[in-house]
C-alpha cells in the first residue's frame, strides 16, 4: 500500500498536481489530480512516460517498467484497457485519474505507436463497460 502511494505522488506531481492529492484508495474522487490532456499522446505524456519512457521502451531501476514497443500484449485490446483501469502487481490503477474518453484515447495511442499496429478502436462505451 506504501508503495501505490509513492506511485501516486509522483504521478500526482508528473500530472502538475500537488504532492498532497496524492490520498490512498479510499480518498474522494474529487481529491485525486485531475489530467487536463485529451489526446492520446497527451494522457501518455502525463501518466504513462514516466515509467514507460518518452519511446515507450521502458526502463529498468528501482522497478522494471515494462515495453510497451513491440509488444503483441497490446493486440487485444481489452489487456491495456484492465491494466489502465484496475493495474496489475507494481502497475498502479491509472484509470482512477482519467475519465472513460482519455482511458480510451491512451490505450488506441499505445496500441498504434511505439511499432505497435493494432487498429481496433477502443471507445469509450468499452472503458465504461469495463469499469
Amino acid at each position: 500500500m506504501r508503495r501505490n502511494r509513492i506511485l501516486l505522488a509522483m504521478m500526482a506531481a508528473a500530472a502538475g498536481g500537488d504532492l498532497a492529492l496524492a490520498q490512498p484508495r479510499e480518498a474522494p474522487y474529487a481529491a485525486r489530480p485531475k489530467v487536463e490532456a485529451r489526446d492520446g499522446a497527451g494522457v501518455y505524456r502525463a501518466m504513462c512516460q514516466g515509467c514507460h519512457m518518452p519511446d515507450g521502451r521502458g526502463a529498468a531501476g528501482a522497478a522494471a517498467y515494462p515495453s510497451l514497443a513491440n509488444n503483441p500484449k497490446l493486440a487485444v485490446a481489452g489487456y491495456p484497457l484492465a491494466l489502465v483501469l484496475k493495474g496489475q502487481r507494481a502497475m498502479p490503477a491509472v484509470g482512477a485519474f482519467l475519465d472513460d474518453e482519455q482511458v480510451a484515447a491512451v490505450v488506441g495511442f499505445i496500441r498504434t505507436h511505439f511499432g505497435n499496429d493494432y487498429r481496433e478502436a477502443v471507445a469509450a462505451a468499452d472503458v465504461g463497460a469495463m469499469r
